[in-house]
């Protein structure tokens, strides 16, 4: 079971994670929406589409735009649509 923490706390934990580029997407039942604050920041992929992001914020720190996941992903990704991803700093455990 694929298992994403960051500042001591379980952000999302699936055992139906999606891989894409070496990166695990998780569905979004299994993220922790309480550690999650909409974010003003998109950038694009030219095979993806449209990026969304999330800051996580854990015991009053913030970790700036640390969660992404493609809202309406352009055909190629269409399988990780809605499923959140993490860097800067989230530990992934696969």
């Amino acid at each position: 079971m694929a298992r994403a923490t960051w500042n001591g706390a379980v952000l999302a934990r699936s055992d139906k994670t999606i891989v894409v580029e070496g990166n695990h997407y998780f569905p979004p039942e299994a993220v922790n929406r309480q550690y999650f604050t909409a974010s003003d920041t998109h950038t694009t992929c030219h095979w993806k589409g449209e990026a969304s992001y999330f800051d996580v914020v854990v015991d009053g720190q913030t970790n700036k735009d640390a969660a992404w996941y493609y809202p309406a992903p352009k055909e190629a990704a269409r399988q990780i649509a809605g499923y959140v991803a993490f860097w800067k700093g989230v530990r992934v455990e696969p």
